[in-house]
């Protein structure tokens, strides 16, 4: 017989992957190139980037009726240290705002495992009334976008007398939802025979909880420690309405007032601020997919 259609195009073997993989530099130059341009930007002196981003401040000059654009640089002219000098020595109010991050996030982090890891367990391994409708209130709430809650937060912290310290902002942090559920789904993947066998010899709850639940637990409480570390480090709402003295305020409140006056320490203070959460992430990002993988949140 002869064959009257034609013959369909074949695609050649690895094209698709080579789209794949242009499409992922793309997207990856895409999402770095903020981070380079503030990096660069950094290391700028003082007149250069009153220079480049004259218009922002309503210094631009115009001439012969020629409209002056803003003007992208990547690379400095001159490298200076001035912006970090100005952010690290001469103004030492951006790095007490820094040590504010700190002072708020590092016991948020800490409490939250400890309240995350006591309430999975409760979810997973013990039986009690109602715990099903309770857990699923749990997610309905975790759901919520967390605006929705600050009101109620406000009032109740007004109430408590806690507004205007940090414990306002410290508190409805370490009673996140978020680190229950994850935990809750990690440990209830862990065999019930291990409790079982261990009440059989004589141990209660909290020996069971402590040497065989927390042991298989490591990677994803390390996990939750960069995700509950990377959300609070950028916190802007919560300081915002719960601390009236501005002396009290984490660096991400300056970051997202950015004061033209100040663009170029800000640039400064920005990689400053980067660093943490890059260190801490670099750090733990094998536990971090371990932890998300186990967990069933893949």
């Amino acid at each position: 017989m002869i064959a009257t259609g034609r013959r369909k195009a074949r695609i050649p073997k690895g094209a698709g992957k080579f789209v794949a993989y242009i499409l992922l530099v793309v997207a990856s130059a895409t999402m770095l190139f903020p981070v380079v341009y503030m990096v660069c930007n950094s290391f700028m002196s003082s007149n250069e980037v009153a220079e480049a981003y004259a218009l922002l401040s309503g210094d631009a000059v115009f001439e012969a009726g020629a409209v002056k654009k803003l003007s992208i640089r990547l690379i400095p002219e001159r490298v200076s240290l001035m912006q970090y000098y100005q952010a690290l020595l001469r103004k030492p109010t951006f790095l007490v705002m820094f040590w504010n991050s700190v002072i708020v996030t590092v016991p948020i982090v800490a409490g939250q495992l400890v309240v995350a890891t006591l309430g999975a367990y409760a979810f997973a391994k013990l039986k009690f009334p109602l715990r099903a409708p309770i857990f699923f209130l749990y997610i309905i709430v975790m759901m919520m976008p967390f605006q929705v809650t600050l009101v109620p937060q406000y009032i109740t912290l007004k109430k408590l007398g806690l507004l205007g310290s940090r414990l306002a902002v410290i508190l409805p942090g370490i009673f996140s939802t978020f680190g229950i559920f994850l935990l809750r789904q990690f440990m209830a993947r862990i065999p019930d025979e291990y409790g079982e066998a261990a009440k059989i010899d004589g141990a209660g709850h909290f020996r069971i909880f402590t040497s065989i639940i927390l042991p298989q637990c490591r990677g994803a409480m390390a996990s939750l420690a960069i995700l509950i570390f990377v959300d609070n480090w950028n916190m802007v709402e919560q300081p915002l309405l719960f601390l009236d003295d501005e002396r009290m305020h984490p660096l991400s409140i300056f970051l997202s007032r950015i004061n033209t006056s100040e663009l170029g320490v800000a640039f400064a203070c920005g990689i400053l601020y980067l660093l943490p959460a890059l260190f801490v992430f670099l750090y733990g990002e094998n536990y971090l997919i371990e932890g998300i993988q186990r967990s069933g949140l893949k």
